[in-house]
């Protein structure tokens, strides 16, 4: 395997196993063997579990940004029809693994914002980032008169970036939809007046 398949190989499998487990309780034993990468091979590719860590959330970044280019950025559909697809697509992923994992990102956030500085202010970035994004779509929606002049699209993205998140945690503990469905009609009818 080449070095920088069997990297992505350790990261996709961690990002697999912090998704359903929490960072710490990931240990770099169980990645490497679940990657089929022998153990000694781990400070080959990373300094620490820290820089695995923040490499797994780059990792998860660049994933997640295909997946705003894809719905987000489908300039073919109307604004607010594309914010449509990038919450249905979340709704979707929620369903297939059986309410386990959630946001990456968000999940990381819970467990380490308070805890570690680097990791706070990567995973910062990555959701002000995310945030930005929407508000461009809420703008563009604005622009379109789909969406009422007074609305702020920054403010309307923070909105929709937290109680987005909130929703995908309740859906977590719920083991249901339903608080995801209730956000997006709160978004829809309420914050963006559409």
């Amino acid at each position: 395997m080449a070095t920088n398949d069997t990297r992505d190989t350790i990261i996709q499998t961690g990002a697999e196993l912090i998704t359903q487990n929490g960072f710490s309780a990931t240990g770099i034993n169980r990645v490497l063997s679940e990657a089929g990468v022998p153990k000694g091979s781990f400070y080959h590719y990373f300094k620490s579990k820290d820089d695995f860590g923040l490499a797994v959330i780059d990792a998860y970044a660049q994933t997640y940004d295909d997946r705003l280019n894809a719905t987000l950025g489908d300039t073919s559909q109307p604004p607010l029809e594309r914010l449509k697809a990038y919450l249905q697509a979340g709704e979707e992923d929620m369903c297939s693994c059986d309410y386990s994992r959630g946001c990456l990102i968000g999940n990381l956030g819970q467990e380490l914002a308070a805890q570690n500085e680097a990791f706070r202010a990567r995973l910062d970035r990555v959701f002000s980032g995310w945030e930005s994004r929407f508000a461009d779509c809420i703008a563009e929606a604005r622009e379109a008169g789909d969406v009422p002049k007074d609305v702020d699209p920054e403010t309307a993205a923070a909105f929709l970036l937290s109680g987005w998140q909130g929703a995908l945690l309740r859906a977590k503990m719920a083991r249901s939809v339903e608080p995801m469905r209730r956000f997006e009609s709160t978004l829809f009818n309420r914050v963006l007046g559409a």
